[in-house]
Parts: C-alpha cells; structure tokens; sequence
C-alpha cells in the first residue's frame, strides 16, 4: 500500500485529505509544518508521494521542498504542493524548488486521486 506523507497547518484539510486517501487504499502519516515532516523523514519515513501545504508556520512548503530534495531518501520523491495560492510567482517558485505538481484547494476528491495515479508507479 503506498504511504503519503501530508503536511497541512489546518486540521481540517488534515483530516479530509486523510479521509480520502484512506478510502482510497493509501497508508497516511501526517504533520503540520515543514519543519515537522523533515522530521518524520529524518527519522525513517519513507512516503511514496509527498503533499503539502505552501503557508505553514515554522517552515513553509518552499523551505520544506527544498530541504527534501537535499536528502537522498526524497531526492525523487513526488512532492504535489496543495494551496489556496494561485500566483504564477508561487508556482514557478515551487517547481524551481522541485516540486512534481500543483493543485489548488479546495481540490476535489477525484482531481487529487488522479495527480496520485500519475505520480505512483505502477
């Protein structure tokens, strides 16, 4: 079962984004800022795919995607950035930070599990 790693300041997403992909066959860890899934990472976790927040306190997901392509464990980690951002600016600051995809909240169940589809091997 393919692990995802979510990293949202908000319980609420948290908890929905869990909820879906549950339903949907995947094993969830979660954590709620950057600095926190570095963590997590530093300390054995290995997720097939990564989702995060961009605004979250204490490291945001630019910081976070930055520091994830540091380690050799999440080198090639799919990470989807997920945000209420819509700025050309942030997009662009993101995938230069190395992120693999963007989809913007509120995203629809189907959308999501989609984006997860394409970036999961097979």
């Amino acid at each position: 079962m393919p692990a995802i790693l979510v990293l949202d300041d908000s319980a609420t997403i948290i908890m929905s984004l869990s909820r879906i992909l549950k339903n949907a066959g995947y094993q969830v860890d979660t954590a709620v800022n950057g600095k926190e899934g570095m963590a997590k990472l530093a300390g054995g976790l290995k997720p097939n795919v990564i989702l995060t927040d961009l605004n979250m306190p204490q490291m945001d997901g630019i910081a976070f995607i930055k520091e994830a392509r540091k380690s050799a464990s999440t080198r090639f980690t799919p990470i989807i950035v997920l945000t209420t951002e819509s700025s050309t600016q942030k997009r662009d600051e993101a995938r230069a930070a190395g992120a693999s995809g963007w989809l913007t909240k509120p995203t629809e169940p189907e959308q999501l599990l989609s984006a997860l589809k394409q970036l999961l091997p097979k």
